[in-house]
């Protein structure tokens, strides 16, 4: 397909935060760009601030006419999107060129010196550092991002389109349309049960995008993962591997070997190991691909961070509030390392919303495990997104399996006055659902009460 010829661009999802990025890019390239999404949000509202007409009701006749023309016009669904909505059943039945998100963005890279990020865990910061790093690098690239960047305050880093740098979703098996020249994986915990049935079954969809590599293309792994490729790790026998951690004021400074060097002194200011193993991927390769270490290093330290993953709200020295995006317990548990890391003597207030019913069911022992944790547990609802009650599976029962004498299950109305009744110098809200949409308001209680 020939991306020049097309003039409108309708999205079916407009606000989802990979939909949206792809959205500011063809606007950016001065495509027509309109969509459905069913909330209005920040995101939406930044479309819309920027010129693109977006709608929240499913109806055909919403569909602005000018993009009812099969010639020039291309659809973008999410696969969030069910196949009864009525839109995307007109689009479909009436002959118009629709793709799936993961798709277009195959498109799109498939021409360019393409650098992708997969894995369970870490997908997002990773590219936004290594976004940041090249565009810092100076190299002209596109980078489209699964969060906001703290850097760019935006989910699309654009300066070029000879180099793209995506993030590689394993959700619905979406990354097997890329075909990357570099591509790393961060991690394979089991996860999306409901797409892929069985662990093994993730695992063996990792291994076939492995072999989505380019000829000659490079594959990244961290150390202690089934395939095989350039490893890094930390303190170990990785080919890139950062040594000599030390901690000043809260920012992390290191060395780190690799096959040919040692970069000494590099200094990042995101708390977590896991963030420390994001960071080093992303240096890893912007390395490979030929960035000059003094550009690396200022690129690295400048880094701000992408919001909802551990982003600091309230920073004093009587209250710290952090938000962060984590919903699977390796994520919770990486959340928990990087708060006792930075606070190993105050008591911790954790506020988890569980996102999805099959997710709560598939890991409840797990998620019971890793929010045991924290010093005080608020429960929330669970989160459905796109999916209907599974019988049995609340938040109540995950409660009952959390081995917790300070813990609660709050409604979004209970939550401000249970925590006020809080004494904890660290509150913390986790979970990928509509949580952060409650932050703005815990954020203005806590600063009204201190």
């Amino acid at each position: 397909m020939n991306l020049k010829s097309i003039h409108n661009i309708y999205f079916i999802g407009i606000g989802g935060i990979g939909m949206s990025a792809l959205a500011r890019y063809f606007h950016a390239n001065n495509k027509c760009v309109a969509g459905y999404d069913k909330t209005q949000t920040e995101i939406t509202d930044g479309l819309m601030a920027l010129g693109m007409e977006v709608h929240f009701e499913d109806l055909v006749d919403n569909i602005p006419k000018s993009f009812l023309n099969k010639e020039n016009t291309l659809v973008v669904y999410t696969p969030a999107i069910p196949k009864e909505h009525q839109e995307l059943k007109y689009f479909n039945t009436n002959g118009y060129r629709v793709l799936k998100r993961s798709q277009m963005l195959g498109l799109i890279t498939e021409n360019t010196f393409c650098l992708a990020v997969a894995g369970t865990h870490g997908k997002t910061t990773t590219t936004s550092i290594l976004g940041h790093l090249m565009y810092e690098s100076g190299v002209p690239l596109t980078a489209f991002l699964g969060g906001i960047s703290e850097n760019y305050d935006s989910n699309l880093i654009l300066k070029g389109t000879e180099v793209s740098v995506v993030e590689a979703d394993e959700f619905d098996r979406s990354f097997l349309t890329l075909s990357p020249d570099m591509a790393c994986i961060t991690s394979m915990d089991a996860d999306h049960l409901d797409i892929y049935g069985e662990a093994s079954e993730l695992k063996k969809t990792f291994e076939d995008f492995s072999k989505r590599l380019k000829p000659n293309g490079t594959l990244f792994v961290r150390n202690g993962l089934p395939l095989q490729g350039v490893t890094y790790g930390i303190e170990d026998d990785s080919d890139y591997v950062i040594q000599n951690i030390t901690i000043e004021n809260g920012t992390y400074v290191f060395d780190v070997k690799t096959p040919k060097t040692v970069l000494e002194g590099l200094r990042f200011n995101l708390p977590g190991r896991h963030n420390l193993l994001n960071a080093l991927i992303a240096l890893t390769m912007a390395i490979e691909y030929g960035c000059s270490h003094q550009q690396l290093a200022k690129g690295l330290e400048s880094y701000k961070g992408v919001k909802r993953r551990f982003t600091y709200h309230i920073k004093t020295n009587d209250l710290v509030f952090i938000d962060d995006y984590a919903h699977h317990p390796e994520e919770i548990n990486a959340v928990h390392q990087a708060v006792r890391e930075m606070y190993p003597k105050e008591t911790v207030l954790a506020i988890f919303q569980p996102h999805l019913y099959s997710r709560t069911r598939d890991f409840a022992n797990d998620f019971a495990k890793s929010l045991s944790q924290f010093d005080e547990l608020l429960l929330l609802d669970i989160y459905p997104a796109r999916e209907l009650p599974i019988e049995g599976v609340t938040s109540a029962w995950l409660l009952n399996k959390i081995e917790h004498e300070n813990k609660q299950l709050v409604s979004k109305k209970e939550l401000l006055p249970a925590i006020h009744r809080s004494n904890a110098k660290i509150v913390l809200t986790i979970g990928a659902g509509d949580i952060g949409e409650q932050v703005k308001y815990i954020k203005k209680e806590l600063t009204i009460a201190n």
